[in-house]
């Protein structure tokens, strides 16, 4: 039974840290308020006066019992799985200004474990709402789970220097699409993919995304003019220009105010943290 509590426990943990930290703090005060609340629903004072049957009061003492004793484990799991995301995620945001500065870290030298951190910011950025999986145990195909609005995208990353990525990653990775109905899928390498891979992907709702067009998803400045290729259903805009400060796509805006109201022009995606503006023509 211990043991069966710890693994519960670390399950819970797991889950928390894997969640956006925001997420995570939000299910640590409402499973606090729930279990508060079936916890004095079910206290001893309230139930025996109610409860005539000795088998329904043990029973109603059992739930207070637990409600109570729950109150210390799941809401304080969620906190520290909290912190973890939240810790986890300032790591990816630092490792992803880094890189995108032409003095920064070299892709192909990270660990895999930064490689999808990496990654991961570089679709947050383009306002996708990322689940990193995490943990090296075998994923299915899946390393990242993308989402924006009612559609789910799966994402497989591949850390490989030297060996290109072969067809079967990318037709696992299409195997896994069609059994979670997902909407599309990338597969992401800092290196190349084979012909069979390439071949594969086309007509597919699938896209491959090597060491050329990594940068663009990744706004390295010293490499600026590299561009995505069609992306899935909803997937990254190739079709703006970039913004000349921090080297993401922008996106298109209608002046609310100034000397031009109603007129549109391309704004940074990044803002507010970025205010740079172009001229739409």
């Amino acid at each position: 039974m211990a043991r069966s509590l710890q693994s519960a426990l670390d399950d819970l943990l797991v889950i928390a840290s894997t969640l956006p930290w925001k997420v995570s703090l939000g299910l640590a005060a409402i499973s606090l308020l729930v279990l508060h609340g079936i916890a004095i629903a079910f206290a001893p004072a309230t139930t025996a006066t109610t409860v005539a049957d000795l088998g329904d009061i043990v029973i109603h003492q059992g739930v207070h019992v637990g409600a109570v004793l729950l109150q210390f484990v799941v809401p304080p799991a969620f906190l520290f799985g909290a912190a973890g995301s939240y810790w986890k995620r300032s790591r990816s945001i630092r490792l992803f200004e880094n890189t995108r500065t032409a003095n920064g870290p070299a892709v192909a030298s990270l660990t895999w474990q930064k490689f999808e951190s990496l990654v991961a910011e570089g679709f947050r950025e383009r306002g996708f709402t990322v689940m990193e999986k995490g943990g090296a145990a075998p994923d299915g195909g899946v390393d990242l789970i993308l989402a924006r609005g009612t559609e789910r995208f799966l994402v497989q990353c591949k850390q490989w220097r030297a060996q290109q990525v072969p067809v079967t990653i990318v037709r696992e990775l299409y195997g896994v699409m069609a059994a979670q109905h997902a909407a599309g899928g990338y597969v992401v390498t800092s290196g190349r993919f084979t012909k069979d891979a390439t071949a594969f992907a086309e007509g597919r709702n699938i896209e491959l995304i090597d060491g050329k067009t990594l940068p663009a998803l990744l706004g390295v400045a010293k490499n600026s003019t590299a561009k995505l290729p069609n992306a899935p259903t909803n997937g990254i805009n190739t079709s703006t220009p970039v913004c000349p400060r921090c080297r993401v796509p922008m996106v298109a805006r209608v002046a609310k105010r100034g000397p031009s109201p109603g007129s549109e022009f391309w704004g940074c995606s990044r803002y507010p943290k970025c205010t740079a503006t172009l001229p739409k023509t």
